[in-house]
This record gives structure tokens, C-alpha cells and sequence, in this order.
């Protein structure tokens, strides 16, 4: 477990077990799927109260490729901290002291706290079960990260272990594997769903490892990604740039609603086509706002289904505001432009464009199953999670692409109205004409809002405009709706 000193690292070899389990796994295409691993663990728990009954202390586990450790501490034994690892076909405990340099493909030291929950959930006795597993995934499953030295460790103990305040440490030796670490956990339950919360990542240069530093026990990997998929943004940016986001849009929140409200209830009857087309577009970012706000928290509770649904709400309320941009700038250009171009049922038919038309597109995202939960890495070991799409060519392809072509369009209609009013400032005008003017030119900057073009921010985060952009598209559109 040397994590400080490589330069005086010692090879320990771990003693074999006297007692060893045969166990069968089910493994498919050289896969181990998830929910079979987490019947396995929980299939050990008795095995321990039959070692119990035997007097034995401890016993090795095989299970194909995969290996394992059960360890039984009688009643009134000594707690302390233990160390255990892991080293080809073995899995055994060591001397956290004696061998603190001995070098291990992975280890874990489990703290006294920990022992003592188990021992009072189990009438004095301390059980504690190991399992690595290797290639453990979904089936079908397609990832935008890797697994480090594709293992997987479940450890139990009996007990509910969360919550610790002397956490349980874990070292993985990288295997010259690229990209940025990320500690992570599953809970055994449903569709493997890896989740940051509850563990921290720490990266170990000089010994090339990872620690992993966690307040619970289940199942726990290393998730390795890529570098063009992790985000060059520090904690202290991320921080606060989620403080302006949720401020921003509680107030977003706060304004729309009162404008939702006064018009179902106060002017609904005597709303204007122009009215109409606005409050879609107010239902379409109270949705974007709400979902977003909503969004990390669904991400944390690892429920899979939840996940998805917040997910493609997400999705589909920005497709949908964005194509609302479309609509207020395509109204615009018939009212203003084309003032005697007659449509009918033109409420209906741009109520059904602007509702309809994403569906499609998040349909056929979700049915390829790229609704996931998404790691956000900082440059330091402080990570965040959110339910999003997991595909990163699927996610630039389709919201770019969308916003591209909604930007293209209504910047041209800004572009040709703002033309408009430059062109009838040089003409001369009356007094009252001159009002007219500065009102139609409020009117136009307006329109900057209503045409969405605060998004086009998106475009310039890249190379040293990265973080600035962040920081401005944050401000902008998280207030947008205020300043509408």
C-alpha cells in the first residue's frame, strides 16, 4: 500500500488461505453482469454465519475469475483499523504498520468505526466480505469512460456502513491508463448506475495510484475520463457558477410564474396571438429552469428510471425553447415584414411546431439508451454529477446542430428588423414619431432576449474564452427569463 515513497516500495506476499470456497459465477460473453455480482455478495453473508458456526476466522474465495475474502472477528476480539489486498489470485489482510510500503495492484485499510457497526448489528460479532470482479458492466452498455484495470470491488459487512466519520481507504495502482480519475460507487440495487457521492478522489503522482477515500461500503471502481471529455474548470468555478445558476434561475422561476399566472387566470380571454406565442415559451424555460434545478438532486438518489425521466425533460424543454425562439422571431417576420400574409389556424399550427417538433429527437435518444448519469470533473479531485446525455457526439451533433440553425434564423430577422429602424432614424421625423422610434429600437433589444441569442455564448467556450463564456452564458440565461 506504498502511496508516498515508490523509491523504497517492498514486495509483501499476501499468505494463503487454509480454508477456500469454490463458488460458480454467471458470466456472459466474458462480462459479469451487475445484478448477478450484487446477488453474490449478499450469498456470502450466510456463508459467513456458517464460518461463524465452524470457528473459522477467515476463508479465500473463487468464483471463475473472480476472488474474494471473508473475514469473522469473534465476539469481545480487539477492534482496530485492518488493511486487506488484493494480488492475482488472493485476496488477505496485512499489517497496516510493518507493511505500510508494500506495494499492491489494490488495497483497502477498513477503520475501527466500521467494525464496530458491524459488531453491534450482529450481537458482537464483525463479518466483513471482499469480491473483485472483472469487466463488470450493463449489458449493451455503451461508456464514455473506462474502469481502471477493469475491476470492481464489492465489499459488505453485514451492517449498514454509511455515513463514517473515519472513512474506508482504498488504493488502485494505475495501469498506465490515461485520462481523469473519478472514484466511484454503486449501490447493488436495479441497473449499475456509478455514483461520486459519498467518496473522493485523490491522485497519488508519485506512487501512481488513486485513493479513494469513501463514508460507506458497496460496491466501488475507478472511473477513467478521457481528457477531452472532462471539463477544464477549477472546484472554486464550479462553485460558483452552480451559486449564480440556481440563484439565477429561482429568480427566473419566481418572475415567470407571475407572468404564467396572470395571464391564465386574469387574460387569457383577451390574449393576442403575440401573447400566446410568448407564454409557450415561458411554460417551455419554466420547465428548462425547473429540471436543471432538479437535476443533481435526482442524480444523487441513483435511481436509474428518475434519472432518465429528468433527463429527457431536460432535453426536451430546451429543444422546445429553442424552437419557441424560432417561432417569436418567425412571428415577428410575418408581423412586421410580410404584414399581409394571412394563415389559418395559425395558433394551432405553431402550437403543435413548437411542442411536437423535439419530440422526435428525444425519442429516439432514449430509446439507444443515452440518458445517463454524467461525472463532471474539476481540475481538482472535487467532481459533481448530473443526468444528462452521455454521448458526447450525440450531445454537440444534436444541440448545436439545433441551436445552429435556430441562431441562423433569428439572428437574420434581428439583423433585418434592427436594418429597419437605422434606416427610418435618418429619415426626419416629428417629436412624436421620434418616440415611436426609440420605442420600436426597445423594443428590438428586446428581441435580443426573446430571440434566445444569449445562447449563442455556447459558441465561444473554447481555448482561453472557456471559463470567461462560462461565466457570461451563466449570468445571461440563468436571468434571462427575468429580464424578459
Amino acid at each position: 500500500m506504498c502511496v508516498t515513497c515508490p523509491a523504497s516500495a517492498v514486495t509483501v506476499t499476501l499468505q494463503p488461505h487454509e480454508v477456500t470456497y469454490n463458488m460458480s459465477v454467471q458470466v456472459d460473453d466474458g462480462d459479469v453482469d451487475p445484478s448477478e455480482a450484487s446477488d453474490y455478495l449478499k450469498k456470502l453473508e450466510s456463508k459467513m454465519e456458517e464460518m461463524e458456526k465452524n470457528n473459522i476466522s477467515k476463508a479465500g474465495i473463487v468464483m471463475g475469475d473472480a476472488i474474494g475474502l471473508l473475514h469473522v472477528q469473534a465476539k469481545n476480539t480487539k477492534t482496530k483499523d485492518i488493511c486487506y489486498s488484493s494480488d492475482e489470485d488472493i485476496i488477505n489482510d496485512f499489517d497496516c504498520q510493518s507493511d505500510l510500503n508494500a506495494t499492491f495492484p489494490w488495497s483497502v485499510k477498513v477503520s475501527s468505526e466500521a467494525f464496530n457497526k458491524s459488531r453491534r448489528e450482529n450481537n458482537g460479532t464483525a463479518f466483513l466480505a471482499i469480491l473483485q470482479f472483472y469487466n463488470m458492466r450493463n449489458e449493451n452498455e455503451t461508456q464514455n469512460y473506462t474502469v481502471l484495470n477493469n475491476e470492481v470491488y464489492g465489499i459488505t459487512m453485514r451492517a449498514n456502513i454509511s455515513n463514517l466519520t473515519d472513512n474506508i481507504d482504498m488504493f488502485f495502482t494505475q495501469n498506465d491508463q490515461v485520462g481523469i480519475a473519478s472514484c466511484v460507487s454503486w449501490d447493488g440495487r436495479g441497473q449499475l448506475n456509478w455514483t461520486t457521492s459519498g467518496c473522493k478522489t485523490e491522485t497519488m503522482e508519485q506512487s501512481n495510484a488513486i485513493k479513494c477515500s469513501c463514508s460507506h461500503l458497496t460496491f466501488f471502481a475507478v472511473l477513467m475520463i478521457p481528457q477531452s471529455q472532462s471539463y477544464n474548470i477549477t472546484a472554486q468555478d464550479l462553485e460558483s457558477l452552480t451559486y449564480i445558476t440556481y440563484i439565477g434561475c429561482g429568480i427566473s422561476m419566481f418572475f415567470l410564474s407571475i407572468a404564467l399566472f396572470m395571464h391564465f387566470l386574469l387574460r387569457k380571454a383577451k390574449s393576442n396571438q403575440a401573447t400566446k406565442i410568448l407564454m409557450n415559451m415561458f411554460v417551455a424555460l419554466f420547465l428548462l429552469n425547473a429540471s436543471f434545478l432538479s437535476n443533481e438532486s435526482v442524480a444523487n438518489t441513483q435511481d436509474n428510471a428518475a434519472c432518465v425521466f429528468i433527463a429527457l425533460l431536460l432535453h426536451y424543454s430546451m429543444l422546445a425553447s429553442f424552437t419557441w425562439f424560432f417561432i417569436q422571431a418567425l412571428h415577428m417576420y410575418l408581423w412586421l415584414l410580410r404584414q399581409n400574409v394571412t394563415i389559418t389556424n395559425y395558433t394551432r399550427k405553431i402550437t403543435v411546431l413548437g411542442w411536437a417538433f423535439p419530440t422526435p429527437i428525444v425519442i429516439a435518444i432514449v430509446s439507444v439508451g443515452e440518458y445517463k448519469t454524467v461525472i463532471i470533473k474539476t481540475t481538482s479531485e472535487k467532481n459533481s454529477q448530473m443526468c444528462w446525455i452521455a454521448n458526447p457526439y450525440i450531445l454537440y451533433t444534436v444541440n448545436i446542430g439545433y441551436y445552429a440553425l435556430v441562431f441562423i434564423f433569428t439572428t437574420g430577422i434581428f439583423i433585418t428588423i434592427l436594418t429597419r429602424i437605422v434606416q427610418a432614424r435618418r429619415l426626419r421625423a416629428t417629436d412624436g414619431k421620434r418616440k415611436t422610434f426609440r420605442k420600436q429600437l426597445m423594443m428590438v433589444l428586446s428581441l435580443f432576449l426573446l430571440f434566445g441569442l444569449t445562447w449563442s455564448v455556447a459558441f465561444f467556450s473554447y481555448g482561453p474564452m472557456l471559463i470567461p463564456s462560462y461565466y457570461i452564458f451563466t449570468v445571461l440565461n440563468s436571468f434571462q427569463d427575468k429580464e424578459e
